[in-house]
């Protein structure tokens, strides 16, 4: 089999693919064939050592990758793995592994499972969604950004997206925002501003330091800002920040007292998807929705750009270029 590998933290160049002996499946594993792998903003802080659940349950050597679809015992499938996606062949445990919906390819499915679980979980297990609440969607034409619009809208929610490009504008109205703010057009928060006059019920941001403090200023009463990444800290056309500008970064970043959340009546509340993969009752309620909403037509899978697994790098610069819409996908 082959798979990607990087032995230490670094740039693109440590993507490395490798010749390895197939996976021998575990207890309650299978083994897939893996047809394509998505590639998430994780995969990009785990090349540069900073995801710490990769450190904790892994370590060096590592092969990224959170999903996959392919053929297991013969059968189309499609799932979530700890690591590991980025590969031919790949054991994981039967009971992250899922029939693939009807009419999707394998690409389509293999970009869905990651952003999707982190949107329902960011919606329904930390904000509670209900319908009315009017929400804030940062970076609302990624892949976790259009999985938030399609499930808050689905929920009955008022979606305010926000985008950095032009082109990336249309894609958010389709997957069902209400308002559109381009933040390379017009200034971001006093749009913000007026599409929500008495602020927002919740803000799903995973820009990190560029933005938390602003989100969380724009909060109406009772409020949550949800956080799930920092990407701001990841550079732009370079395959690791200097130590200084993490640094930087990391003294930039606000801190939110209780005392003054308490007094303010509002939270902020963080998650990170890979420290959840033990909580299976959580995964299969919220696979078993998913299933349900894109079996029904109501969600779609995200626009797909494929790379093939010798390209990783490319995909990873791709994805670090800030130009990308939906999800990329590699093709081993």
């Amino acid at each position: 089999m082959r798979k990607v590998v990087v032995h230490r933290p670094g740039g693109f160049e440590r993507l490395v693919v490798e010749e390895h002996p197939d996976p021998e499946p575990g207890p309650d594993e299978v083994v897939v064939d893996v047809e394509a792998a998505g590639v998430n903003f994780a995969d990009v802080a785990v090349r540069m050592g900073l995801y710490a659940s990769a450190k904790e349950y892994v370590g060096w050597p590592i092969t990224p990758g959170f999903e996959f679809a392919g053929r297991a015992d013969g059968e189309p499938v499609f799932g979530v793995t700890r690591f590991g996606a980025y590969a031919s062949r790949l054991a994981v445990a039967r009971g992250q592994v899922f029939p693939l919906p009807d009419g999707w390819s394998a690409e389509q499915a293999a970009g869905f499972p990651t952003v999707f679980l982190t949107a329902w979980y960011a919606l329904h297990s930390l904000l509670a969604v209900r319908a009315g609440m009017v929400l804030l969607v940062h970076s609302a034409a990624g892949g976790v950004g259009g999985a938030l619009l399609q499930l808050g809208r689905i929920a009955g929610a008022r979606l305010v997206a926000v985008v950095g490009a032009p082109h990336k504008v249309e894609t958010a109205r389709a997957l069902g925002a209400d308002v559109v703010i381009d933040k390379s057009a017009e200034p971001l928060w006093p749009a913000a501003e007026r599409a929500a006059p008495e602020g927002y019920d919740g803000v799903l941001d995973a820009n990190g330091v560029e933005t938390l403090r602003a989100s969380y200023d724009h909060l109406a009463p009772e409020g949550r800002l949800v956080v799930y990444g920092f990407h701001t800290m990841l550079p732009k056309g370079r395959g690791r920040p200097p130590r200084w500008r993490l640094a930087l970064d990391y003294l930039r970043t606000p801190r939110f007292h209780p005392l003054a959340m308490t007094t303010e009546n509002r939270s902020v509340m963080a998650f990170n998807l890979s420290f959840l993969f033990d909580r299976t009752d959580a995964l299969e309620q919220a696979m078993e929705q998913l299933l349900a909403h894109a079996g029904a037509g109501r969600i779609r899978p995200p626009a797909i750009e494929t790379f093939p697994l010798d390209d990783v790098a490319a995909a990873h610069r791709r994805l670090q270029s800030g130009e990308t819409v939906g999800k990329l996908v590699l093709i081993p």
